[in-house]
């Protein structure tokens, strides 16, 4: 039986079945409870709490850097639908003067398209399409929205992120330029100790998404070596001598998924003490080279596929860990890549992942909700909570069943033990039953 079947393995108790299934109804037509987490440590025994970057968060889910965190509009919508964290629309990084090394990704988005996908496994989905790229506007409005999203988050509990596209030498590039990453990021910051009422130490995601639009710096190996070793460390020492917590958001190279395992070692075994991320975001699209969008060429895309590739590299990780093949990776992990369901979320949870975080499901058409009220983001969370058959609730309970997990672990705690090799969850799969 592949791990992944615990998720069903165990029957939930009458009286659980028919709560969840009375509140998947009840809450569609008069939305979600004003502290959801309250609720449902009350009703279920489960505490949602987590951590992202090394924040406290009160729940799991978060909503991916994109075309829906680039406006305090979107951002209030979303604490008050009671999102645990928000990761802004990534900035391009600048140094003093305005100059920008990776400006060609400040562009910005003029139509999205979502439609259904299907996997090469006949598994159905979604794929949302756009051309845009980072932050287009100046970064004086985007340190104007960091803080006025701070201080929506403030007022709800829910954490916000900022995501930064920080300059990555080309191959025939001797130097980095540390101007864009020390003004950018003391900038951040200066925001971050000003709004930030509960304090702590800012996390930040260094997004690589230039190799998924098909530039040339995804061409080379030795180029995302390169990268994977030095940025890290050149984020600690551009913030010096305040602390910050890196997250590397990890892309899907256009290599075998031999190569994705190879960038999870690499970040852990050969960056050195400073050079090694606080976490990791795993891990955002694929890419074709011949698809087509508004007469551009090469698109990156989600849906089954992407997650079935996530979720075979991040098993295959893990059974190498845990055969003492490999050493273990420790960073937590924030998951992303094809997030529709409470079921997806657990499945990466099962693979060490304490955050999950959507970009597509938070776009989908209004009849793929089961809530008739609200915003698109409460709906999701409705869905993604309560469903009975695919919600995390659902899961949870049964994976504690399964497992003989205490009545007090958090989602953080239950996704230590996933990753933690003692445990042996993956110790026992076959190679092939996790190809890489």
């Amino acid at each position: 039986m592949l791990l992944e079947k615990l998720i069903d393995g165990a029957d939930l108790s009458p009286a659980l079945a028919s709560r969840l299934a009375e509140d998947y109804g009840r809450l569609a037509e008069r939305g979600l409870p004003p502290r959801l987490e309250e609720y449902v440590l009350e009703r279920y025994r489960l505490d949602l709490a987590s951590e992202y970057g090394g924040i406290a968060v009160k729940n799991p889910f978060g909503k991916a850097s994109g075309q829906l965190s680039l406006n305090i509009k979107q951002v209030r919508a979303d604490a008050d639908a009671g999102l645990g964290f928000v990761v802004l629309k990534t900035i391009i990084a600048e140094d003093a003067v305005g100059g920008q090394s990776m400006s060609a990704w400040a562009i910005p988005e003029t139509r999205m398209k979502v439609e259904p996908a299907r996997g090469a496994d006949a598994a159905e989905g979604w794929t949302v399409t756009w051309k845009g790229r980072g932050w287009s506007d100046s970064f004086d409005a985007y340190l104007k929205l960091f803080a006025e999203s701070l201080a929506a988050g403030n007022e709800t509990g829910m954490l916000v992120v900022p995501s930064c596209k920080y300059h990555l030498p080309r191959p025939e590039e001797g130097e980095w330029r540390l101007g864009e990453y020390e003004h950018t990021t003391r900038r951040l910051l200066d925001v971050w100790e000003t709004r930030r009422a509960a304090g702590g130490v800012m996390p930040v995601e260094k997004d690589f998404s230039p190799t998924l639009a098909g530039d040339d710096r995804s061409a080379q190996v030795e180029t995302i070596e390169r990268w994977m070793s030095s940025v890290t460390r050149h984020m600690r020492e551009a913030a010096r001598p305040r602390p910050v917590s890196v997250g590397l958001k990890l892309f899907n190279a256009m290599f075998d998924g031999g190569f994705q395992i190879d960038m999870l070692r690499l970040v852990n075994e050969r960056c050195g003490a400073d050079g090694r991320p606080d976490f990791i975001v795993y891990a955002n699209r694929l890419f074709d080279p011949e698809r087509e969008f508004e007469g551009k060429r090469g698109v990156a895309y989600g849906g089954p596929d992407l997650s079935a590739r996530n979720l075979r590299v991040l098993a295959r990780l893990r059974a190498l860990e845990q055969r003492g093949e490999v050493p273990r990776c420790p960073f937590p992990m924030s998951a992303t890549g094809d997030i529709g369901s409470g079921r997806m979320a657990a499945e990466y949870l099962l693979r060490g992942a304490s955050t999950f975080q959507m970009h597509t499901f938070f776009q989908l058409p209004n009849d793929q909700y089961r809530m008739s009220r609200g915003g698109r983001t409460e709906r999701a969370l409705h869905e993604l909570y309560f469903n009975p058959e695919r919600g995390l609730l659902a899961c949870l309970l049964r994976l504690r069943r399964a497992l003989d997990w205490p009545e007090d672990w958090n989602v953080r705690r239950m996704a230590d033990f996933c990753a933690d090799p003692a445990n042996g969850l993956w110790a026992a799969a076959e190679p092939a039953a996790v190809p890489a």
